[in-house]
């Protein structure tokens, strides 16, 4: 994008821009763990609270059931989670290989952060990341 765009003042197009260069950002991070940025974080909010329900990592990450389910199940083959059912709801919770992996997703992520915090400013990224939140917030609200 080296060029500016004619659509450089559309939201959608300038969200889905960053979104595209950030994602390739994260997945030259976290390869180094053998996981995608999706899957490193839902490892990541399980490992904070183990036994969560499938329901609250979805409300968490602000993803759809389905997608967390999916993420779930391929961690839970690759013996870094397990799910356990409890009444009408799935509990999920980290195993020891996830444990003995959470410092390098970690520091994936602190290696993330500093690399788009280097190219932005700190204090320009901090305030993005917070502007997006807050916009993503509304959206979930309106829908």
């Amino acid at each position: 994008m080296a060029t500016e765009s004619r659509y450089c003042n559309c939201l959608f197009f300038s969200a889905n821009a960053v979104a595209r260069l950030l994602t390739s950002m994260a997945e030259e991070e976290f390869a180094v763990t053998g996981l995608s940025p999706s899957h490193a974080f839902v490892l990541m909010t399980v490992c904070h609270k183990p036994g969560l329900p499938a329901g609250e990592i979805s409300r968490e990450m602000q993803l759809t059931p389905s997608t967390v389910t999916r993420l779930v199940e391929k961690l839970e083959q690759r013996k870094l989670l397990e799910r356990e059912s409890v009444g009408r709801s799935t509990r999920v919770t980290p195993t020891a290989a996830a444990a003995e992996l959470l410092p390098a997703v970690k520091a994936a992520w602190r290696r993330l952060h500093a690399r788009y915090t280097a190219l932005l400013g700190p204090e320009a990224a901090a305030q993005l990341t917070t502007a997006t939140y807050e916009a993503a917030k509304k959206f979930e609200q309106s829908s």
